[in-house]
């Protein structure tokens, strides 16, 4: 019988990794909690800094650039389906993609560190067709502050 407990002891990098995506497709794993929990690990000598660091940059990128990349081929059509209904409402869709339009680099910088707000922002930057590297690159950079931070 699978017993996630030993998985996580046994691979923990790949555990803290795992977490990560889980949230970004949905699941109840919260992206800062995943974070801290690494932390933990890295303050409890259970995990190393660097490769701690490494994957959950590298996992943070990819969770954020699935949801913008929801939000890119399934443009507001998003906002229909059942399952994304509830993370953006047409209401709060009209209300980000105003801002996008002023702001949408700094909507990013400032929106990854906005619970709640976060997976609907970078859904809307793949509505709003933000460039895939432009998108990335403002991720990138403020990914290091939400890491550092947590």
């Amino acid at each position: 019988m699978f017993d996630p407990t030993n998985f996580i002891n046994n691979f923990p990098y790949l555990g803290i990794f795992v977490l990560l995506i889980l949230g970004a497709i949905g699941l109840p794993f919260p992206e800062d909690t995943t974070v801290m929990l690494c932390g933990f690990l890295v303050a409890s000598d259970v995990v190393k800094p660097l490769p701690s660091f490494l994957v959950v940059y590298i996992g943070l990128l990819m969770a954020d650039f699935f949801l913008y990349s929801v939000g890119k081929k399934y443009g507001r059509r998003v906002v229909e389906h059942r399952r994304f209904h509830r993370l953006i409402s047409p209401e709060k869709l009209l209300i980000l993609e105003e801002k996008f339009k002023k702001r949408g680099i700094l909507v990013i910088f400032f929106g990854r560190h906005l619970i709640g707000l976060r997976a609907q922002i970078f859904i809307v930057a793949g509505i709003m067709k933000m460039s895939s590297i432009k998108f990335l690159i403002a991720d990138a950079v403020t990914a290091l502050v939400t890491i550092t931070l947590m």
